[in-house]
């Protein structure tokens, strides 16, 4: 039976490399198929069962198969699935709503769509239509999408295969706190060095800039971020000469940091952004994102302009549902309290391993630098190591950053101190197999 399982999965993937790009990753050398899910577990076709730890990339934000997320998807369904952004909906003025009220920006009005992509775009277009300017302040290391567009404000060139853009992007310091030419200041200094790195920029612009788009923690980079009102100042510098602020919490939202509901409000010093965009998590796996801003600059645009898929009946349905639950359930506590003890754990595991460099992140978005132990440079292979040996131990993890050294831990907000201990636990196996793998292979 194990050889015909493996024969179909054989099959699959040779079809997947047959009719898909070359350019679309797979995770593992024998990539995998995830059949289906429950709470914080998946399965694959061959019967083995995972905790999974990252989530389809930070979108299964409260559990896998969540029986009120389904209800709600699977009610709607009976009822219609589609009627596009010509038509009134009930339930996507209620999400509406609803997320306005949560994204702290006064007079805000909200339009979906239906990935972080889009609305990075949605965003950059108004930001653009209402400054009347291509110039855009981005930070390195940073990762925006993969449309066109989003590419062209990408800082991290492992996902940027184009250096072709409709935008002029001028690039800041300040996405990667522990490595730079800032690395060595405290956080006072740093984030002043950043500031002035950010007036330097702004004084060599040509004529206005259109806004500065930044993650509070940046996600592909593998999950770095600066000191916490960083972003708080370089709002006042940004306020100063009318720049707007878009602040990309795809990745970031609804909770995920424990600290805060967004990942602005570490930096919220200076107020709200001017735009904020969302996706992933809020869709609990159906295709949602979208994009907040005060009514000003969200009707800037004098264009018609409609959406075919963003905010449907369906996907909408679904959102409302998973974001009740993640309120009534205090979800952002949970991933404070769970989030802080898998920290502690992976810290206290870390100690005794010089391929790890840093444990970093906050809440339920923890990341791991990876190294190699005699010279600290960043290690790709021994991420890629851990990657496949944490399966073996039954845990599914990411891996990031611009060197592809970090491994990136987001496991849905609903995690128990149980399996935080037990996902801890098959992370350290596998560090260590990495470790002695890697160390014999200079012997």
């Amino acid at each position: 039976m194990a050889t015909v399982t493996e024969n179909l999965h054989s099959a699959l993937h040779a079809r997947h490399q047959a009719v898909m790009p070359d350019w679309l990753a797979t995770y593992y050398s024998e990539p995998i198929e995830i059949t289906h899910g429950q709470g914080r577990h998946v399965w694959d076709a061959e019967g083995n069962r995972y905790l999974d730890f990252f989530g389809g990339i930070l979108t299964t934000m409260t559990a896998h198969a969540l029986p009120e997320v389904t209800a709600a998807i699977t009610e709607q369904a009976g009822k219609i699935l589609h009627s596009s952004t010509l038509y009134l909906s009930r339930q996507t003025v209620d999400l509406a709503e609803r997320i306005a009220r949560l994204s702290g920006i006064p007079d805000a009005r909200v339009f979906f769509t239906t990935s972080g992509t889009e609305a990075n775009d949605t965003a950059l277009l108004l930001a653009t239509a209402y400054r009347g300017s291509n110039q855009v302040l981005a930070l390195r290391n940073s990762y925006h999408g993969r449309s066109f567009t989003s590419i062209g404000i990408t800082g991290n060139s492992a996902w940027s295969p184009t250096s072709l853009s409709p935008l002029q992007t001028l690039y800041v310091h300040g996405g990667v706190r522990s490595r730079g030419p800032y690395a060595h200041l405290d956080d006072a200094a740093f984030t002043a060095a950043c500031v002035e790195d950010l007036e330097d920029i702004l004084g060599q612009a040509n004529g206005s800039v259109a806004a500065l788009i930044a993650e509070p923690i940046q996600g592909v980079g593998g999950f770095t971020s600066g000191p916490d009102g960083l972003l708080a100042a370089f709002k006042r510098v940004l306020d100063r000469h009318g720049i707007l602020w878009i602040t990309d919490e795809v990745q970031t939202g609804w909770g995920r940091t424990g600290d805060h509901f967004w990942g602005w409000q570490a930096h919220d010093q200076a107020g709200p952004p001017d735009i904020l965009t969302f996706a992933k998590g809020i869709g609990n796996g159906m295709s949602m994102g979208g994009v907040v801003a005060r009514a000003e600059v969200m009707n800037c645009l004098t264009a018609n302009s409609i959406s075919t898929f963003g905010g449907s009946p369906i996907t909408t349905a679904g959102a409302l549902a998973n974001l009740t639950y993640l309120v009534d359930h205090d979800l952002q506590g949970n991933a404070r309290r769970v989030g802080g003890l898998l920290k502690s754990r992976l810290e206290a595991i870390s100690a005794a391993l010089p391929i790890v460099r840093e444990v970093r992140g906050r809440g339920l978005m923890l990341g791991l630098e990876l190294v190699e132990p005699d010279t600290g440079e960043p290690s790709a292979q021994a991420a890629s190591l851990v990657l496949e040996a944490a399966r073996e131990y039954g845990l599914l993890i990411g891996k990031g950053g611009r060197a592809g050294n970090a491994l990136r831990i987001a496991p849905p907000l609903t995690l128990s101190v149980a399996e935080a201990e037990e996902g801890a636990s098959a992370l350290a196996d596998a560090l260590r197999q990495t470790q002695d793998k890697l160390a014999g292979g200079r012997s």
